[in-house]
């Protein structure tokens, strides 16, 4: 559906229409009142009044009938659940980065970043420590299984390490066997642990070639199929439909018509980006990715590579990036994108200012998203159900309460212009905050406005303690 369409459809709703299920209220006032926005509400766009009470939680009415202490007139703009980025990246040096990282995140509409491809190796010190700081928005992590393997030899203390995490509130598994080569017996192992708890399991998988990307679809199929877990791969486009999207996609759904829970996400660029010191540079890339130095750039500052600066660069562990266009949009993203089991996951975060060496999809993922499914068709609806709905019911019920316009629901919102919304960070200068995020609301609080850090109202996210 193109802008315009869908302007049209919205711009005509009844004031008067039924809300099932909605709360009664003794009085029609309440803390923070959102009027004239559009809303995808019991599956239809509806022009409402959204109220947020004080606890923080939704209230939805007909147009112009709440009163708030705080008004917000957001005529013309879109109201959705705040996005939830379920392969948010801050794994460098978190205690000294986090507020960094969350602001570039808030200023793409991320009201919840979740590092599910990485996390960490003790997850109750983790939440321990980072509860007691100020967020600009919700937290939570995985639990780290390549940094476990780093720490522990043999098998059976590496699986009491992740059983204790996940006791201790973890919200999944995580492994990235192409980075860390792991035997299939023992992935496996950590995959039926995560199914013991009813978490998913986050898979980088084995293969990034044209040769033999296939194969590591099979194998996380293989791992549903033996485990009975939840499994969900990262960045589909870059590691294992890069070349032959089409297959693997065929592949997955074959899987789910068996009854396998499996799901993916994708970035929105046709271009990947990793560390120079990793596995997937390992000897024979160039023919490996039919690229050589001078394809790759320095993130943050654009610097073309060649062999005495990969040398160098490598030694101090760079994040490099390939060309655009190396992952083709129409034959790799876009393929994905049309498939309701994927989601939307940046793989990203900006540490440092100012020109970050991140990729930029750590700044302007979601906002480059929506503007991308629009262009391609893509129903907003469905857009953002790839970043709200789809991974709050993945990583449930630790996100129950989010992720979706519902009277009781947790007011995460982010209001946004459907006609500019757009990342604009790029390779050189990826510090940027995207354009189109008018308002973020976090708990119920004001976090962001109109390109302005507001206050620090983020929460943990995580399961019971067990």
């Amino acid at each position: 559906m193109d802008r315009r369409k869908f302007l049209g459809i919205t711009g005509t709703v009844s004031a008067g229409m039924l809300f099932d299920g909605m709360r009664f209220l003794q009085s029609n006032k309440v803390n923070t009142v959102l009027k004239g926005g559009k809303c995808f509400f019991q599956n239809q766009w509806q022009i409402l009044d959204v109220g947020i009470d004080d606890s923080g939680k939704l209230i939805f009415a007909p147009a112009n009938t709440l009163e708030g202490n705080s008004v917000f007139d957001i005529r013309g703009k879109i109201v959705s659940p705040g996005f939830i980025d379920i392969l948010a990246d801050n794994g460098t040096s978190p205690g000294s980065t986090f507020k960094i990282f969350e602001k570039y995140k808030v200023s793409d509409g991320v009201t919840t970043a979740l590092q599910m491809h990485g996390g960490s190796p003790d997850c109750a010190a983790y939440y321990k420590r980072f509860s007691a700081l100020p967020h600009y928005i919700n937290f939570g992590v995985s639990t780290f299984v390549m940094q476990i393997r780093y720490n522990l030899h043999g098998i059976a203390e590496r699986k009491k390490q992740v059983e204790k995490c996940l006791k201790e509130g973890a919200l999944g598994v995580s492994h990235s066997i192409e980075y860390q080569p792991t035997p299939y017996e023992e992935t496996v192992e950590y995959a039926k642990l995560a199914k013991k708890y009813n978490r998913p399991f986050f898979m980088h998988l084995r293969h990034s070639s044209e040769a033999k990307e296939l194969e590591g679809v099979d194998e996380a199929i293989k791992i549903a199929r033996e485990s009975g877990a939840n499994v969900h791969i990262d960045h589909l486009h870059s590691t294992g439909g890069t070349y032959k999207m089409a297959e693997a996609l065929d592949k997955i759904k074959s899987a789910r018509k068996e009854g396998l829970n499996i799901t993916c996400c994708v970035y929105p660029y046709s271009f990947w980006a990793t560390y120079l010191h990793s596995m997937r540079f390992a000897e024979g890339w160039q023919k490996r990715y039919n690229i050589t130095y001078s394809d790759l750039q320095v993130v943050g500052t654009g610097e073309k590579l060649n062999a005495a600066t990969f040398a160098k660069y490598r030694k101090v562990k760079k994040l490099v990036a390939v060309p655009e266009g190396t992952m083709s949009f129409s034959e790799t993203i876009d393929l994905a994108l049309k498939e309701d089991f994927c989601m939307i996951g940046s793989d990203g975060g900006i540490e440092f200012e100012k020109n970050a060496n991140s990729h930029p999809r750590g700044a302007g993922c979601f906002a480059t998203a929506i503007n991308h499914c629009l262009s391609i068709g893509i129903p907003l609806e469905k857009a953002l159900d790839k970043m709200t709905t789809l991974p709050r019911n993945l990583i449930s019920p630790a996100l129950q309460n989010r992720g979706i316009l519902e009277d009781g629901a947790m007011a995460d919102l982010t209001i946004f212009d459907e006609k500019t919304i757009n990342g604009k960070a790029t390779v050189s200068n990826p510090n940027q905050f995207s354009e189109g995020i008018e308002y973020v609301f976090v708990n119920g609080k004001l976090t962001f406005s109109k390109g302005q850090l507001i206050g620090t109202f983020g929460a943990p996210i995580k399961y019971q303690v067990i």
